[in-house]
């Protein structure tokens, strides 16, 4: 049975309920060792993502930290 959810902002259908991990995968995440996942307002833990489900109707957000930049 398939789910749709929006991840970044986009409507997405998805086979059924997945892990933050499968997720991450089936998406094709750049550089998915370094995003932060933000699931219906919540942060996830790292160590949760692989018992984290992401359900009917979730928002997703991933996220990367930008550093550097000058004040100067």
């Amino acid at each position: 049975m398939s789910i749709r959810i929006t991840a970044n902002g986009k409507p997405r259908e998805l086979s059924g309920e997945l892990s933050v991990s499968q997720l991450l995968t089936e998406v094709q995440v750049e550089m998915p060792e370094y995003v932060s996942v933000q699931l219906n307002d919540a942060m996830i833990l790292r160590a949760d993502f692989d018992r984290t489900l992401v359900k009917e109707g979730a928002v997703v957000e991933f996220l990367y930290f930008m550093g550097g930049g000058s004040l100067w």
